[in-house]
């Protein structure tokens, strides 16, 4: 266990590894993995052609993401996880106001053009961009520095799975799962090789980027969990 984190929290040499423990599977091809469980059909087009023009075409109001070229329904969030999306963009603000940080905070809906092409729009629960030469009029083009989601019923698996390594490969820092069902928070700092770090609700969790300075106090939002 590295020296400077908790002692509670628990290490996986990788990410085959932490799957594993919450009995996950990955089939050869992420995109046939996760169509089954959330990937929606529209139109002509078979899942994999869709493009962001596709994307833009959706109203408003329909709340979807691209990936590689494939749109995902997301349902609307309930309030236990807008509480915890709120109470955490909330410390994560705070903290780079008070230290005059230059970075920028977001939370969903935020679009991110992840991989810089057509094939993929993402809408992370919350975020934050260091880079502003990425900020766009609508928009995030590239990846972000670090990326948080909120696990639901209807994003769970491809939070857990294809988000995690299109998040790893388009060169995002930073990556949590926040997990309600089980009351854990899953951290992957990708410049470390002590990945994934988890941590319960009753923990202080420090965001890896900052070296530590910015610290996600989760006991504040344990009362929530039990009520």
């Amino acid at each position: 266990m590295s020296k400077d984190l908790p002692e509670n929290t628990t290490h996986f040499s990788n990410i085959k590894e932490e799957t594993c423990l919450y009995k996950k599977t990955q089939a050869d091809s992420p995109t046939t993995q996760t169509v089954s469980e959330t990937a929606i059909s529209y139109g002509v087009k078979r899942q994999g052609e869709y493009t962001l023009t596709d994307y833009y075409a959706f109203p408003d109001d329909r709340r979807i993401e691209l990936i590689n070229g494939v749109i995902y329904d997301m349902a609307a969030p309930g309030l236990l996880h807008q509480q915890i999306c709120g109470e955490i963009f909330r410390q994560i603000a705070n903290h780079i106001t008070e230290k005059k940080g230059t970075c920028i905070p977001f939370i969903a809906p935020v679009d991110v053009q992840l991989d810089c092409d057509d094939k993929t729009m993402v809408q992370p629960d919350i975020g934050i961009l260091c880079d502003r030469n990425k900020y766009r009029e609508n928009l995030i083009f590239g990846a972000p520095d670090f990326l948080i989601e909120v696990l639901s019923p209807s994003t769970r698996r491809k939070d857990m799975t294809l988000k995690l390594q299109k998040y790893a490969d388009a060169g995002v820092r930073e990556y949590w799962m926040v997990d309600l069902k089980r009351k854990v928070v899953l951290t992957w700092f990708f410049e470390a090789e002590d990945y994934p770090v988890i941590y319960g609700f009753k923990d202080k969790i420090p965001v890896r980027m900052y070296h530590e300075d910015m610290i996600i106090d989760m006991r504040t939002m344990l009362p929530w969990l039990t009520e």
